[in-house]
């Protein structure tokens, strides 16, 4: 079969309203150039659409017109490279995903390890974050939860109560390899999510873990969060206020 014709088979089999890439049609490197006609003519004769360079999609139509992709949908796309994740969504659309803000900016943060994802969809505007060690499919939930704790002070409209609970829920319902592999990525992270995280680790009775963090940090250093004792008893052993 040649690649024209594998294209189509595989376009075939794509759901109208679904986007995919070159990637997504597991195109070799050494075909790009022929697909890349191949898929200019499917273009050209409406079959599919191209929403940007090497990104497409089977229009779907309705009563009301063509339904042009979720803005969400189209977002995924920037989160893999050759089947293979390589960054994930944090920033305050994370937070208000989890339920700690209230804000829906239109600017979405994307964190990689090795890359800068810039780029616009629809509204929203796509902004570079930083992922303090490399992406994969498992631990970006860990990785999440500690960006929500280096976060934790500027989170728009966030009730620091409300917040800490979710942190030690979070924490707790971890499995114990989950709760180490936490605790190692956070020894890459700013002191000041070492400090916050080993008192909730703290506050958890989990003081093997704590103790480790508690080795990675500045005695003499203070960490600012914007918490009281109340909140957080045990935050008065990690100098964080």
């Amino acid at each position: 079969m040649n690649i024209t014709a594998d294209i189509k088979t595989k376009i075939a089999r794509i759901d109208t309203g679904e986007v995919f890439t070159y990637d997504t049609l597991a195109i070799p490197q050494g075909e790009f150039s022929a697909a890349a006609k191949a898929l200019s003519r499917l273009v050209a004769n409406g079959i599919i659409k191209r929403y940007k360079n090497g990104i497409y999609y089977k229009p779907k139509q309705t009563v009301f017109g063509e339904l042009k992709p979720r803005e969400d949908v189209l977002l995924k796309n920037y989160l893999f490279e050759n089947n293979k994740q390589i960054a994930y969504v944090t920033g305050v659309r994370l937070y208000n995903q989890l339920g700690l803000t209230t804000q829906i900016p239109n600017v979405v943060r994307l964190a990689s390890k090795d890359k800068q994802i810039k780029t616009t969809i629809g509204n929203l505007v796509i902004k570079p974050a930083k992922s303090y060690v490399t992406v994969t499919k498992k631990n970006i939930p860990l990785l999440q939860l500690l960006d929500v704790i280096k976060d934790f002070k500027s989170i728009p409209d966030l009730d620091k109560k409300q917040g800490i609970a979710f942190l030690k829920s979070s924490i707790k319902n971890l499995s114990d390899t989950d709760k180490n592999k936490l605790v190692d990525f956070a020894k890459v992270y700013p002191p000041k999510v070492r400090a916050l995280l080993g008192a909730i680790l703290q506050s958890l009775s989990l003081n093997e873990l704590s103790k480790q963090l508690k080795e990675t940090i500045n005695y003499l250093s203070s960490y600012e969060f914007g918490l009281s004792q109340k909140i957080l008893p045990s935050i008065e052993n990690w100098n964080v206020t």
